[in-house]
């Protein structure tokens, strides 16, 4: 016979929108200032739910706090009961439009903030708190280990792999591979390689390689670019993709990477050429293995496929429609 939870001792839905929203937050007093709630009464709130659960589920120390791995596994089951619970208010009840959240890390790639851009248009709702990280590699695997994003943006191939395949085990995530995509250098329109059909690796020796930084995390594996252990005798490091694509026009810069860029969006000014390589890239999304993603999350990876798709780029079959498949569907 099933023992029977106390009432006292049950977990309440109020409960786990308070606790989704201080993780969204990051902070109880960041939580507290949406939730309009005094700071003490949300604190006690979240040690209440702890104690109901016998787990804890935040690490606080001095700089804030941050999630337990049972926080990381419970954060799954609550979003998914608070979804589906306002769901259920905006099909029967008579309130106002839950507001829908989402937040993304990737690596710079400009298909990864239109397919954002249609999402957000997309999104049908009156209220939306969305966020999107452009971000070093071993930071954005934080961001989704530590459910600080929910979806993470990046590529692996030969050289990586391993290491990559590593650091997502490691910290429970799993990779969904979305395209392979034939290498391309991106150059400024007044770049004398700008008008070729395509370059080889001795063509770009004369202009400056252009990447992005990774910090403490520069090593090879972690590069944003493929090739990253080819010498180049000029060698520029940024942080953003706005600065890259400035360095490209002012400087005749290149940089290596999909060959797909968004004119709608970085303006007529710089262009794609093929890079005559046998490596290819292969780019995916990253997530918690045994967490179902959201509804939200599902429809960007829909917006992510469909602006690939209309690249031309042959996706990789069982990538977004199997993302609602995921981990577990209820506590």
């Amino acid at each position: 016979m099933l023992a029977v939870m106390p009432v006292e001792q049950l977990v309440t839905l109020q409960q786990l929108k308070y606790f989704v929203e201080v993780v969204n937050q990051g902070s109880i007093m960041g939580a507290a200032a949406v939730l309009y709630r005094s700071q003490p009464s949300l604190s006690a709130s979240m040690k209440d739910l702890e104690a109901r659960l016998g787990k804890e589920l935040f690490i606080r120390s001095a700089r804030g706090i941050s999630l337990t791995s049972d926080g990381i596994e419970f954060l799954g089951y609550a979003r998914q009961v608070v979804e589906q619970a306002e769901l259920l208010e905006r099909r029967f009840g008579s309130g106002a439009p839950s507001k829908r959240q989402l937040a993304v890390s990737a690596q710079h790639y400009a298909f990864a903030v239109n397919a954002f851009v249609d999402m957000v248009r997309d999104a049908g709702s009156s209220e939306y708190e969305f966020t999107l990280r452009e971000t070093r590699t071993h930071d954005l695997i934080e961001d989704v280990r530590t459910m600080r994003s929910e979806l993470g943006i990046l590529y692996r191939n030969d050289f990586n792999r391993r290491v990559v395949d590593k650091l997502l085990r490691d910290a429970g995530l799993a990779f969904h591979p979305l395209f392979m995509a034939k290498p391309h250098v991106f150059v400024g329109r007044g770049n004398p390689l700008a008008g070729r059909s395509a370059v080889t690796l001795d063509d770009l020796r004369p202009f400056p390689r252009l990447s992005f930084d990774q910090g403490e995390h520069n090593s090879f594996h972690l590069s944003e670019e493929i090739l990253s252990t080819e010498s180049a005798p000029k060698s520029i490091r940024v942080s953003d993709r706005a600065t890259i694509f400035n360095l490209m026009i002012g400087l005749d810069g290149y940089t290596i990477s999909t060959g797909i860029v968004s004119e709608d969006l970085n303006g007529p000014d710089i262009v794609s050429v093929p890079l005559r390589v046998e490596e290819r890239i292969e780019i995916g999304w990253i997530a918690h293995a045994s967490i179902q993603l959201t509804q939200q999350a599902v429809g960007y990876l829909d917006s992510l496929r469909s602006v690939v798709a209309d690249y031309g780029v042959d996706l990789i079959e069982g990538g977004a429609e199997e993302a609602g498949k995921t981990g577990p569907r209820r506590p």
